[in-house]
Formats: structure tokens, sequence, C-alpha cells
């Protein structure tokens, strides 16, 4: 039995954060962990001949610490997809995702992705494929529809044929996806939300693991939303105001309220960035996902200025962090914990 198997069959709820293009690599997924223990992590969408035939450990790697973390993968081509699930399955992913939902052109090009919504028939060949050799559950991201389809008509027909291929889980972003007209950014904002439609979903499939995603900006939202559906899924809030994270443990999984310590996160983070420069990497590549941390605090125009600023010039150290930590940590008592992380993202 599966994690989300067992979800279902216990009651319980998950908290992801979205997969977001150049946003949740494995830096910003380490960050994340630091804030919530328990909260599904994605990364971003990789191509399945992105993992066939390119540089596997810098696309595929991960820290053992970011586990539960899912891989996402785009492609629409079952035996490619089944040979890039054999190839992650070494690296120990807690989930594979198939992406239907990403309007980007260079994903329309590579007929992958939110148009694979009026090819229902080829997103079931390929979740069917992708079962046989997955160790771990297998799930979909998808829309609700795309240009002139008629959500409540293609959804439901599209889930059960989700459902019939052996998806363990079906995440719904909750908009259409314009694909002409519309750039990726107006399709994360225009076309209106249908809370509704993904709500009856769940309603009419209660066996069915399904999950919602897009607009959901606070945890107050989330758990409004989790009382109906088994999963929620926040992307850009989290990335722009990740403090928001130190409330999944308690107000999602019942973990015991506690205040953050934010001096070991700067303490983990320093270390962390530390360690990737010493492998070559950039100080940049870790604090650009640390901008959004705080954003109500007193300070917090300076911690971002720090960051900005001082990491990206030649000879910058993980002290920049600390620099930047300086400027809020004398307000933080009480202001990002468990019951205090909403004011830290209210801004």
């Amino acid at each position: 039995m599966n994690f989300y198997d067992k979800t279902l069959k216990s009651g319980g709820k998950i908290f992801s954060v979205a997969p977001m293009l150049d946003w949740t690599d494995r830096h910003c997924r380490h960050l994340h962990r630091l804030l919530s223990r328990h909260a599904l992590l994605y990364t971003e969408m990789v191509v399945a001949d992105a993992v066939i035939h390119g540089p596997r450990e810098r696309l595929l790697g991960f820290h053992p610490a970011e586990h539960p973390v899912a891989l996402q993968l785009g492609g629409s081509d079952p035996a490619k997809l089944v040979e890039a699930v054999r190839i992650a399955a070494d690296f120990g992913y807690d989930e594979i995702n198939l992406n239907v939902g990403c309007p980007s052109d260079r994903v329309q090009s590579g007929t992958f992705g939110a148009c694979l919504m009026r090819e229902p028939e080829t997103v079931a060949a390929c979740v069917t494929a992708m079962k046989r050799v997955s160790p771990v559950p297998v799930t979909v991201k998808c829309r609700i529809g795309v240009d002139e389809q008629v959500p409540e008509e293609v959804l439901p027909d599209f889930l059960a044929r989700m459902v019939g291929a052996g998806a363990d889980a079906i995440w719904i972003h909750a908009r259409k996806a314009w694909l002409q007209g519309l750039s990726p950014k107006e399709n994360r904002d225009i076309p209106p939300l249908d809370y509704p439609l993904v709500h009856r979903m769940k309603r009419e499939n209660p066996d069915v693991f399904l999950g919602i995603n897009g607009g959901i900006q606070t945890v107050d939202e989330a758990v409004s939303h989790l009382a109906v559906m088994d999963g929620v899924m926040l992307g850009r809030a989290c990335y722009h105001h990740a403090a928001i994270l130190a409330e999944v443990d308690a107000r999602v999984y019942g973990a015991e309220p506690r205040p953050v310590d934010w001096p070991a996160i700067r303490d983990a983070m320093m270390a962390y960035a530390d360690g990737h420069m010493a492998r070559g990497g950039k100080l940049n590549n870790v604090t650009r996902h640390m901008v959004g941390l705080f954003q109500s605090v007193p300070g917090a125009r300076r911690f971002r200025q720090v960051l900005s600023t001082a990491a990206t010039r030649p000879g910058a150290g993980p002290e920049v962090i600390a620099e930047a930590f300086e400027a809020v940590l004398p307000h933080l008592s009480g202001a990002a914990g468990a019951e205090g992380a909403e004011a830290a993202a209210a801004e």
C-alpha cells in the first residue's frame, strides 16, 4: 500500500509544494524542507529525453533530507517515459508525476504538458506504461481543460481514464489553460478558477486521491480546501512567502505547534551553501530562493537587499546569509512559528 492509498484509507491529508520551472530545484527544496518536515516537495519538470540523454546527477540528484520528494516528468512517448522512470528509480524518489498542465510554448512544441488534455488516450497509455515499471506511485498533474474544451465535460472523462490507467493520484489545477493567446504567466492568473468543479470531482470520486492546485495563497485557504479534497498544492505562495510552510506540519499533519528556530535555519542554510560552493557552485544558486522568506517582519527589505546584491559579488560566501539574517532576527521572536508564520506572509 503506497502513501496515497494509506492517506485515503486513514482520512489523512497531503500538503504539497507545486513543481515550478526554474524555482523548485534542489536548493529551493532544501530550504522548504527546513521549514516543513512533512510537506510533499516536487522537482521542476524534467523532460524524459533529458533524463535519458542528459547529465543525470545534475537533473535528478537530491539530498536525502528532501524526502518525501516527487519527480515530475514531461513527455508523451510511453517508451521514453518508461526509460526515464527506470533511470529515476535508482535515485529513490517517492513518486513520479506526469505533467499534463504546463502551458509554455516549449512544452507544447514537444507535444506534452497541458496540450495533452486533448489526448487523454495518450496520457492513459503513458500512465499504464509507467506504472508497470515504477516502484513508487505514478500520478498526474492536469488542468480542468484547455482552449475551447468544456471542463464540465472534459474533466470527468479525463479523470476516469487516468484512474483506469492506474494513476495513484491526480492533482488538478483548477483553471483552464489557453494555449493560444495567453502567455504561460497569463495562464497562471487570467483563466478563472473553478474550485467548485474540482470539489465536485472529489465528491463524485470518493475512492480516488484528488488534490487541488491554483491560486491558493495561505494555509487558511489550504485547510479550507482540505475539508473536501485529499490534498492541496501551493506554488508561488510558498516560493514568495516561504515562511507560511512553517505552519503546515501543525495545521495539516497534526504536529505539535512550535516556534521556528530561525538561527538554526540560518546556520543550516550557511552550511548547505558552503557545501554547494565547495563543489563548484555559486552562492546565488542557493540564496535566490531565500529572498522571499520574510515579508512583513521589520528588516525584511534589508534582508532581501543583502541576498539580492551581496550574494552575487565576486568572492561572496555563506557569511552573506548571516548578514541578511542580522536584519530580521531581532524581530522574529514569536513572529513566524507554527502559529505566527501567517503574519510573516501577510505583506
